[in-house]
């Protein structure tokens, strides 16, 4: 051994404000998903859309055979023809009774006529009057069916009523549907919506950081940005966003649920997909940070070999908090400003001599990420 003890690199444990990020596993879907059913029953004549492409609200997705309807709209405009004929009857009644009263009740008050001929005029005047009244009556209704067949013969033209991506046809052409029926899907893809849940200590620290000071306990945490990481380990290159918290945390789970918010032009993100969502939720004031190759486990205990003033090394137990790059966030266990060695550790032991030189510094640049079980 040499004179001055064994050479070892050291570095000195600085406090700084470390980020703390999270991740969770990630289910993507629709923002909004329309499930496209018809408004009437009929024969499926015409598929019109190409599944999987996209669609505008208003596109003609379906065609359900017409002519039913269509008939119904011609015998209804029938119906308001011959109402309006009978209208036109009745109140020609009601003028030429309206004449006869008029005519024959200053003769009835002479007595030049009989007062049953005059009371038989009036009697005639409210019969027509009634007839005007049942012809508009039928005048309404004839109108009201015409509405009606006139909004059922539009519905032979199933359209969509979000802009999207409209799924595959589950039914098909030649079979008779009704409004039970579902026909595809529709699904708005930008943006996309993803769901993940958080536990109840990741909420309230959520949370913590969203509070604004005026009762809105997220509305800061809806402005925290969210980073997508697909499965296949790439990073989604645009940010997202909290937009609702759910109102309860699952008895079974002890979690939370979150959906949030990611743009998705060209519609790459699809529903079903699965990713992690990462996020900062907390920042580590002042934390203690100190390089991973620092730390040795000992049965799952974890140590760190330090350098006393007089160059002689102690060996301190430690609480390790999260990581952070190459580095761990020490809770407890050193002080800052402990100079912490960072090789040799197998040859060394509690009270040996050594002969410090520096290493290099613990970089805090890195984001805390959570610790695995085990670590």
């Amino acid at each position: 051994m040499p004179p001055g003890g064994i050479p070892v690199s050291v570095v000195t444990a600085e406090t700084s404000d470390v980020p703390v990020n999270n991740q969770w596993v990630a289910a993507l879907d629709g923002f909004v998903n329309a499930q496209i059913q018809p408004q009437v029953t009929g024969y499926l004549v015409e598929q019109k859309y190409r599944e999987g492409s996209q669609v505008r609200k208003g596109d003609v997705l379906f065609q359900i055979d017409p002519r039913p309807f269509q008939a119904a709209l011609d015998q209804a405009n029938g119906q308001l023809g011959q109402a309006k004929g009978q209208l036109a009857q009745a109140n020609a009644q009601e003028g030429l009774a309206q004449i006869n009263v008029n005519r024959d009740t200053p003769l009835a008050q002479q007595r030049a006529i009989a007062q049953s001929q005059l009371d038989n005029d009036t009697q005639q005047l409210k019969q027509a009057q009634a007839s005007v009244e049942a012809a508009k009556a039928q005048i309404a209704t004839a109108q009201a069916n015409i509405e009606t067949a006139q909004l059922n013969l539009g519905f032979t033209h199933v359209r969509s009523l979000i802009n999207g991506v409209a799924g595959v046809a589950t039914t098909q052409v030649g079979n008779l549907v009704s409004p039970q029926s579902t026909l595809t899907s529709v699904s708005q893809l930008d943006p996309i919506k993803v769901y993940f849940s958080v536990s109840d200590a990741e909420y309230l620290a959520l949370v913590k950081r969203g509070q604004d000071g005026h009762g809105d306990l997220l509305k800061g945490a809806k402005d925290i940005p969210l980073t997508l990481t697909l499965s296949d380990g790439t990073i989604f290159p645009h940010k997202g966003k909290v937009i609702f918290v759910d109102r309860e945390i699952n008895q079974q789970t002890g979690a939370i649920r979150i959906a949030a918010s990611f743009d998705n032009p060209g519609n790459v993100l699809r529903p079903g997909q699965y990713g992690r969502v990462s996020a900062d939720v907390q920042t580590l004031k002042h934390a203690i940070l100190v390089p991973q190759i620092a730390v040795n486990d000992l049965q799952g205990v974890k140590q760190i070999y330090t350098v006393s003033s007089d160059n002689k090394v102690h060996i301190a137990n430690v609480t390790l908090g999260e990581q952070s790059g190459p580095n761990w966030v020490v809770s407890s266990g050193i002080a800052p400003g402990t100079r912490v060695i960072t090789d040799q550790l197998q040859k060394l032991k509690e009270g040996m001599p050594v002969d410090p030189h520096a290493g290099a510094p613990a970089n805090a640049s890195s984001t805390a990420q959570k610790p695995t079980a085990g670590e």
